[in-house]
């Protein structure tokens, strides 16, 4: 039998009241130790939900420090080539709270920045964000309203950069899950060149 959850202060009651040092730790500007992850960080996953409630999560991606620090309240992330669903963009067109995860390879804690998005298609500092040629056409601006590092459980629990834990092939190829789940009009051998050892000289195209 499924037992639900569905008030605050029954899930309170289940998992207790967090320790005064996980509530304290929040922040609404940047230190330097905050300005030092960003530059360090090559990879952060952006939250967005539309008004309706539905969620997305993307991926962002790029050489370290490329989330850009416009000043202590507020970060900017660039945007790349992509599959042009926007689905996190339309998103912050209609509500603009977001939720960024910023990550570090082989570290098991990570930076989390909440607050409020607005998407910007040019400002002197598209510049500053240029990536083997490629400036990016808009960048999502974040207003800061809460930003603490998150501890390291989870990453511990999975043994996310353990690389003796790592199987790369326990599913098949991206070519063959997308002919075999999306069924495209394209044979799986143009599929697996599309995504061959060229791809990568793609991305910023």
């Amino acid at each position: 039998m499924t037992v639900e959850i569905t008030s605050h202060e029954e899930l309170r009651e289940l998992l207790g009241a967090p320790a005064a040092r996980a509530v304290a730790k929040e922040r609404t500007v940047l230190h330097e130790r905050d300005r030092q992850w960003l530059a360090a960080s090559p990879f952060c996953l952006v939250a967005t939900a539309g008004t309706d409630g539905s969620c997305d999560v993307s991926p962002k991606g790029d050489p370290p420090g490329f989330a850009l620090v416009l000043d202590e309240r507020t970060v900017a992330v660039p945007e790349r080539p992509g599959n042009k669903r926007a689905d996190g963009y339309r998103n912050i067109l209609d509500n603009p709270h977001v939720g960024l995860l910023f990550l570090i390879p082989g570290r098991t804690d990570t930076l989390r920045i909440n607050g409020r998005a607005r998407l910007v298609r040019d400002a002197p500092w598209f510049d500053d964000m240029v990536v083997k040629g490629h400036r990016p056409v808009l960048a999502v601006v974040v207003e800061i309203e809460q930003i603490f590092y998150h501890c390291a459980k989870a990453f511990l629990r999975s043994e996310l950069w353990q690389p003796e834990t790592w199987q790369p092939d326990a599913l098949p190829t991206r070519a063959r899950l997308i002919k075999e789940v999306e069924a495209p009009a394209e044979s799986l051998a143009d599929l697996e060149r599309h995504y061959g050892p060229d791809y990568v000289t793609k991305i910023y195209t």
